[in-house]
């Protein structure tokens, strides 16, 4: 083999070899993004950049009241009565890729993958009120610090003003509420389709630090 040739491939798996792990490190440790909507304002603004700590998902480590996380985004945006009465209160997730090559494309490269970023409000076995405007957890009003004075919480659907977490899922709100499509809507996420906790702000520089 000629010296070229053999330096050429050497460039070549390492190059491989580094994709490779940086794809690993990616969806496994963590990864950088950039919040695209406001739902989460005003703790978080659009085209600020997060770090996201995907360790979470790794470990299938529940995430705790008021982290906020991001997940899968369901196949159906919006549940009807008839899906509650037939499923109970969970976020449907249909058409998902089934092959290695598809689920690779979508699950690790992530491309046509859609994500939400929301706060966690219950956890499993988390009895929910939405009520007068605020929100109840285990017959308790949350104090909610993180959304804006005014903020009226309410239900998106009927059926979602009075239930109960289920058994590996979360109940996850964006705290700019009356501009955020979550759980209201679409229903409880399952544990493994939440993707990542937020872990700090590394954008703009004088906001830098934990997020909460």
């Amino acid at each position: 083999m000629k010296p070229q040739v053999k330096e050429a491939l050497e460039w070549v798996y390492c190059i491989i070899i580094a994709i490779v792990l940086a794809l690993l490190f990616r969806y496994f440790i963590g990864t950088p993004t950039i919040v695209q909507q406001i739902s989460m304002e005003p703790t978080l603004k659009q085209n600020q950049r997060l770090w996201l700590n995907r360790w979470t998902r790794t470990t299938k480590t529940l995430p705790e009241k008021g982290d906020i996380i991001t997940f899968e985004a369901p196949s159906k945006k919006s549940l009807t009565s008839e899906d509650v009465e037939k499923n109970g209160p969970i976020a449907l997730y249909e058409d998902e890729p089934t092959n290695i090559f598809s689920k690779f494309i979508y699950y690790v490269l992530e491309f046509g993958k859609e994500s939400y970023i929301k706060r966690t409000i219950a956890l499993p076995g988390d009895h929910v009120e939405l009520k007068e405007g605020k929100v109840f957890i285990n017959g308790e009003e949350q104090k909610e610090e993180y959304i804006q004075a005014g903020i009226v919480t309410s239900p998106e659907i009927e059926g979602f003003d009075d239930f109960v977490v289920p058994e590996n899922y979360v109940f996850a709100m964006g705290d700019n509420r009356n501009h955020s499509k979550d759980c209201r809507a679409f229903g409880c996420i399952p544990l493994e389709k939440i993707e990542s906790k937020v872990a700090i702000r590394i954008w703009p520089l004088n906001l830098w630090g934990k997020v909460e």
